[in-house]
C-alpha cells in the first residue's frame, strides 16, 4: 500500500503508496544556508495539539508504512537500511516488549529477496502478509531511469504478488498471484477481508478478497491509479488515493506510461466506497499529491498526507477531513515530510513516518505518538 520518498516516497503513497526511499531531489532543503541545510532537531512541533509524547523509533535510514498488530502490541513496516542490510525495501516487526529499535533490530520477514512492500497483520497476529518481487529474482528491481522530461514516476513492477509469512519470515502462502501487479493489501479490522491494488485488467483498480485468497472481485472501475486502500473501523468502507485522468493529454500520458510499467502519483485524491464499491465519494478537492489516507477511529474523519499547501511539491503534512469533505485540519509542521499515518486498534496511538529530527539528512524515520482528540 503503499512507495519512493519524496522525501520518502513520493512526490507524491502503500503508492500505499509504494516506498521508494532516497529519490528526493530539492537542493536547498527547508532550514538551510548557502545550500546547506541545517541540521534538523525538532521531535514535536508546538503546533502539533493532537500529539503527545512523540517518541523516534528508528534512525540512519528509511522506514515506512508502519502498521499495528490487531492487538495493537506490535508493528510490521518496511525499511530501507545500510546498518540492518537492507539495500532495497524489506519487511520486519517488531513487538514493543523487546524495547528500543535504536538498540535492537527488528525480526526481518522478507528475508532480503527481492523488493517489498505494504505489509499488514493478518488476524490472530502470528502471520503477516506482504507484496514481494521474488517471483522475479532474488536481487532488488531496477529502479526507474531519470527522465529527460523530469518526472516524478513510480515503478509498477509486474513481479509485486502478495505472500503470507508466519513472525520468523517463513512464507506459508501466496494470497494473490497473477501475471502482473499485485500490492498494496491491508486487512479488515473485522478480520474477514484483505484489499490490494491489481493491474489485472489493464489499468490499477482496487480489489477484495476473502483472508484465504478466495472470492476476489474488483472494486473500483474508472481509469486512473487506485491505491493505497484501509478499511474504515467497522469494515464497511473503503479510503484510498486515486488519480483519474480527464482530458485526452491526461488519458494518453497515463495509459503510456502503464504500458512501460510506471505510473505518475503526482495528482491524487482522497476518496471513500463502500467494500462494494457503491457510494463512490471523493472527499479531497486539493490539488498536487494527497495519499496514504486513513480512517480515524470514529470512522467519521480521515487522516492522510498531502502536499497541497506546498511552495515547491516536496512538503508533504498529516491532514485530517471529515468524511463529507469539509473540516480540514492541519495535523502535522515538520517543513519537509510527513505521512503514512495510521492509528492503533484501541485509538490511542498514531504511528507515522517523518523527516523531523534526521540531523540535516534525508532519512526517513517512523514516530509513535499519544493521540489527543
Amino acid at each position: 500500500m503503499k512507495i519512493d520518498s519524496l522525501p520518502v516516497f513520493l512526490l507524491s503513497a502503500s503508492l500505499s503508496f509504494m516506498f521508494f526511499p532516497g529519490m528526493r531531489n530539492h537542493s536547498h532543503p527547508i532550514g538551510s544556508k548557502n545550500g546547506k541545510q541545517a541540521p534538523d532537531t525538532t521531535i514535536r512541533y508546538q503546533e502539533e495539539k493532537h500529539l503527545s509524547n512523540i517518541r523516534q523509533l528508528t534512525k540512519n535510514g528509511d522506514y515506512a508504512e508502519a502498521y499495528f498488530s490487531f492487538d495493537d502490541s506490535m508493528i510490521t513496516f518496511q525499511a530501507k537500511s545500510k546498518e540492518w542490510g537492507a539495500a532495497c525495501d524489506q519487511i520486519y516487526t517488531f513487538p514493543f516488549s523487546d524495547g528500543d529499535m535504536l538498540k535492537n533490530q527488528p525480526q526481518l520477514i522478507s528475508n532480503g529477496v527481492g523488493r517489498t512492500t505494504c505489509s499488514y497483520f493478518m488476524p490472530g497476529d502470528q502471520t503477516i502478509l506482504y507484496a514481494s518481487t521474488r517471483s522475479g529474482g532474488t536481487s532488488c528491481p531496477p529502479e526507474p531511469e531519470r527522465r529527460a522530461d523530469g518526472k516524478y514516476l513510480w515503478p509498477i513492477y509486474k513481479d509485486f504478488d502478495i505472500y503470507i509469512a508466519d513472525l520468523k519470515g517463513k512464507v506459508i502462502d501466496t494470497l494473490v498471484k497473477h501475471d502482473g501487479y499485485d500490492a498494496e493489501a491491508t486487512v479488515s479490522p473485522d478480520g474477514t477481508m484483505v484489499v490490494f491494488t491489481s493491474d489485472r485488467t489493464g489499468d490499477l483498480e482496487l480489489y477484495i478478497c476473502n483472508t484465504d485468497g478466495s472470492q476476489v472481485r474488483q472494486v473500483t472501475f474508472d481509469l486512473g491509479y487506485d491505491g493505497g486502500a484501509f478499511f474504515s473501523p467497522d469494515s464497511k468502507q473503503l479510503v484510498f488515493r486515486a488519480s483519474r485522468p480527464k482530458t485526452a493529454e491526461e488519458v494518453k500520458e497515463y495509459k503510456d506510461l502503464l504500458k512501460e510499467g510506471l505510473v505518475a502519483p503526482t495528482n491524487m485524491e482522497i476518496y471513500t466506497c463502500n467494500v462494494d464499491g457503491s457510494d463512490l465519494k471523493q472527499i479531497t478537492h486539493l490539488g498536487k499529491a494527497n495519499w496514504a489516507p486513513f480512517f480515524h477511529p470514529s470512522g467519521k474523519k480521515i487522516i492522510f498526507s498531502s502536499n497541497h499547501a506546498g511552495a515547491r511539491g516536496f512538503e508533504f503534512n498529516l491532514y485530517m477531513i471529515n468524511t463529507d469533505g469539509s473540516g480540514l485540519e492541519r495535523i502535522s509542521f515538520d517543513p519537509v515530510f510527513d505521512a503514512f499515518p495510521m492509528f492503533s486498534y484501541d485509538g490511542k496511538k498514531l504511528i507515522f513516518s517523518s523527516n523531523r529530527n534526521n540531523g540535516g539528512t534525508r532519512f526517513t524515520n517512523l514516530f509513535i505518538a499519544d493521540w489527543v482528540e
